[in-house]
């Protein structure tokens, strides 16, 4: 396109208040049609192990006070009793849950997912 324009026609465009160009932008945006993308079959996925863990709490305590650790010692942590317990997989926090038992084992009851995507567990 090598159309020039002459210096009347130029002044006129640089002084035309009519133009709306924010209606002219979005009238001639056409949205682009996306060909939805194939299902891939994930079921491969769900048989990779994850490492799922329960951390209770955690504290940050001296070497010193970690040497005086002995058999009838507490240590107090930074949970209180009642609170859901973090559910971490591969070590990215996944969920909060509460210890249920079931048929004599230990078990969780899932209270809260993180909101973690899949990609977010691989970091």
């Amino acid at each position: 396109m090598s159309a020039s324009l002459s210096d009347t026609e130029f002044d006129n465009l640089l002084n035309d208040t009519n133009l709306d160009l924010e209606a002219e932008a979005t009238s001639s945006v056409v949205a682009p049609s996306v060909a939805p993308l194939p299902q891939q079959d994930l079921t491969f996925f769900g048989k990779i192990p994850v490492n799922v863990t329960l951390e209770v709490a955690s504290t940050e305590i001296s070497l010193r006070e970690l040497m005086d650790v002995d058999i009838s010692s507490v240590i107090a942590l930074d949970k209180l009793a009642g609170a859901p317990l973090d559910v971490k997989v591969n070590g990215a926090l996944f969920a909060k849950a509460e210890v249920v038992v079931v048929n004599g084992n230990y078990g969780l009851r899932i209270v809260e997912l993180s909101g973690s995507s899949l990609s977010d567990l691989t970091k």
